[in-house]
């Protein structure tokens, strides 16, 4: 049973003497109790606005959201936006990708935690601050009782990404949405991260929602994969379907980017050539058909539909593993 259901959800920005933005274009999932599903792609794809929509973010001024987002039968997209604030508070959290910019640089982190604790969950002063004290070691900060008092830039970008998330974690959301949670972090802490964020769903049941270019940290993480482009799912499927045998060009062209620890010393990576900027709008053709070296002219001409494909979901008119031109599987 799904606890959220995105259905056919776009977000269009209108701006007066600027020609429409569509960001999101039709876009559909579902997202079911303990399981953690991927948005993935380059920036500009749509990830992140798509998650701005879901928690009800996005400036109301210039922008057109449609489509419905089902949160255990109730739909976001209907409420107030104080109906929304007490459902952020209560049901739904996010951890941003930035926490430095995310986080109050004049309050202390412990205050930061407790506003949020006494506001959704009705505590004294003195039972949030014995329960901020208790998330931020849970969340693996040592010597939590020092760490409420001090400020953000006191921290490592560890801890404050690890603050962030004890904050989205304070109400004990049934849906977290992490936006990119390790990109500003070294390796090592990278990881950590990552396994608290694996550990959080095992233990809890909590749905998550990764937003991710990184298909390295989808492959610890994520259960299903959506692979996002021009504001569209182009793939959809497992994580271990899809790391088997990817189908669309796109996703091909991401994962063969990445860097592998087994090449030769000195061995350049394969980007995926051009920009995001470089497309077709998809009502006419295949947005990524400029950028893609699987493309015919059909590809350039006709719009692909989103059709089931080996157990998941394909956009694409000649997907990775047949050569159409040839008539022969590559």
């Amino acid at each position: 049973m799904a606890l959220l259901e995105v259905r056919d959800l776009s977000v269009t920005f209108e701006r007066k003497g600027i020609r429409k933005f569509t960001a999101v274009d039709g876009i559909s999932f579902d997202v079911e109790p303990g399981r953690t599903v991927g948005l993935v792609g380059e920036s500009g794809s749509g990830k992140s606005v798509t998650a701005l929509a879901i928690m009800g973010l996005l400036n109301e001024r210039g922008t057109r959201v449609s489509g419905s987002v089902l949160f255990e039968d109730t739909d976001l997209l209907t409420l107030s936006r104080r109906q929304l604030r007490d459902r952020r508070g209560r049901d739904l959290g996010m951890v941003f990708q930035d926490p430095l910019s995310s986080l109050n640089p004049v309050i202390p982190i412990g205050l930061q935690i407790t506003e949020v604790l006494e506001r959704h969950r009705g505590m004294s002063r003195k039972q949030a601050s014995g329960e901020a004290k208790e998330l931020l070691g849970r969340v693996g900060i040592p010597d939590p009782s020092r760490r409420l008092t001090e400020y953000p830039h006191q921290l490592s970008g560890g801890m404050r990404q690890r603050a962030l998330i004890a904050i989205a974690l304070a109400c004990k959301p049934r849906l977290l949405i992490a936006d990119e949670p390790t990109t500003a972090l070294d390796v090592t802490i990278q990881a950590q991260i990552l396994a608290l964020l694996s550990e959080l769903v095992r233990d809890t049941g909590t749905a998550l929602i990764m937003i991710t270019h990184d298909l390295g940290v989808v492959a610890g993480l994520c259960d299903e994969v959506n692979v996002m482009y021009g504001g569209r799912i182009v793939e959809k499927a497992e994580r271990h379907a899809l790391f088997a045998a990817s189908r669309h060009p796109y996703t091909h062209g991401l994962l063969e980017s990445i860097p592998r620890l087994d090449a030769p010393r000195g061995e350049k990576l394969v980007p995926i050539k051009g920009s995001v900027n470089d497309n077709i709008p998809w009502d006419s053709a295949c947005a990524f058909a400029p950028r893609c070296p699987n493309a015919l002219d059909r590809c350039r001409q006709v719009r692909p539909e989103l059709l089931p494909d080996n157990g998941g979901l394909l956009r694409c008119h000649n997907p990775v593993g047949y050569a159409v031109k040839q008539g022969v599987r590559s």
